[in-house]
């Protein structure tokens, strides 16, 4: 059985009164308002995106095999903090702690920028064999010329020398890193924190502590307001002993070396760097460390995408064999600087890392550039050389 239904317009209006009709009418305005929103909204966003596409570590690719930075802050402020460490003075360090980029900001320093005094404590427990470093306080430390304030915190760093003779050249290695608590807004703040740790009576005639007054900065890299520095060879910390010294400008620490060779192609625009032999300050306790290093390209103050070779175990001398490639026009070689930062790792932190040092080669007239030269003089013939790792 089949029925047939069949409506006029009429018999249709009777269904719905007028007042449904024009809620729906209504109803479908609305809706067709928002749709044409929605999609003026997304037709604006994609305008406004930049035509860049973002890889991994920030970095947006571009042609010809360059990776420059974006205007991401981590990123720009990598690249222009690089700057500053750039131009560092004769008697200036650099570092990071654990994972971070935390290297200090030595440019233009010298002796007129640097005023103040750090008093500190040692004591040397024998029965135990623990070595206990306090940190006081600062006095009278200068202020940065763009905040006119200082928010320091004192950075400790106990060097331990592969050799206990003094008339010998001697690699060193850090052994421990610690850190105080930060102080805002004082030119003489006071710290009160002590720092442990288990070292042999016979090493101490080894050991130079280094303390380090840093100015923090959450937005770009922390300044260094000076140095002081004491070695446990001449001295009798047997019972707590209590010292002051007045901030020097800091001075670099030699703490291993890098074979490194250098090989740039001119037609295939190809820069290579090998990175072959690593020589570092090896302590008997950090037998299960292993190193690593990474190669980084500045020019024009943009920072091309960094390589790191594997890592590797082992003692004084690690032996890579590894070739890091980048590729770079002719016209810019002439303006880049390598930066090779060596990275330890230790099994007791997973995940975590610390700088061992950093090299600079360039085109200047420090050592590194014999290596720069010979490198442009031969052409398409890899150069090796040994350079030093500083900290």
């Amino acid at each position: 059985m089949v029925f047939i239904l069949d409506l006029s317009f009429g018999e249709f209006q009777l269904l719905f009164s007028k007042e449904i009709l024009y809620y729906i009418l209504g109803a479908s305005v609305m809706l067709l308002i928002i749709i044409l929103c929605l999609l003026i909204w997304h037709i604006c966003c994609s305008c406004t995106k930049l035509p860049v596409s973002q890889t991994a570590d920030g970095l947006s690719a571009n042609k010809r095999g360059f990776w420059y930075g974006t205007q991401r802050r981590e990123t720009k402020m990598e690249v222009l903090d690089w700057q500053n460490n750039h131009t560092l003075s004769p008697g200036s360090s650099y570092t990071n702690l654990s994972s971070s980029v935390d290297l200090a900001s030595t440019a233009d320093l010298d002796e007129e920028h640097i005023q103040g005094s750090l008093r500190f404590t040692l004591f040397y427990d024998p029965l135990l064999s623990r070595l206990v470093v306090t940190v006081l306080d600062a006095q009278d430390l200068a202020v940065r010329d763009f905040s006119h304030s200082v928010d320091p915190f004192v950075l400790v760093r106990l060097l331990w020398a592969e050799r206990g003779d003094e008339k010998q050249s001697s690699l060193q290695c850090v052994l421990y890193e610690w850190k105080t608590r930060l102080v805002k807004r004082s030119c003489s703040p006071l710290f009160g924190d002590q720092f442990s740790c288990t070292l042999d009576e016979e090493e101490l005639s080894r050991v130079t502590l280094r303390f380090e007054v840093r100015d923090f900065d959450k937005y770009s890299r922390h300044g260094i307001l000076g140095e002081a520095r004491v070695s446990l060879n001449s001295l009798n910390i047997s019972y707590p002993l209590e010292l002051g010294q007045d901030l020097q400008v800091p001075k670099k620490d030699i703490i291993g070396e890098v074979l490194l060779s250098l090989k740039y192609m001119p037609t295939s625009h190809r820069l290579e760097i090998g990175v072959l032999k690593i020589r570092t300050g090896f302590h008997p306790t950090k037998s299960e460390r292993a190193i690593y290093a990474r190669a980084s390209v500045i020019c024009n103050q943009c920072k091309l995408r960094h390589h790191r070779t594997t890592k590797q175990k082992g003692k004084e001398i690690i032996v890579f064999n590894e070739i890091l490639i980048f590729l770079l026009p002719n016209h810019m070689i002439t303006e880049c600087t390598i930066i090779i930062s060596v990275y330890e790792l230790l099994s007791a932190l997973k995940g975590s890392r610390r700088l061992i040092g950093q090299i600079h080669i360039e085109k200047s007239n420090t050592s590194e550039n014999e290596h720069w030269m010979l490198m442009m003089q031969s052409l398409r013939q890899p150069i090796a050389m040994w350079h030093s790792i500083l900290i």
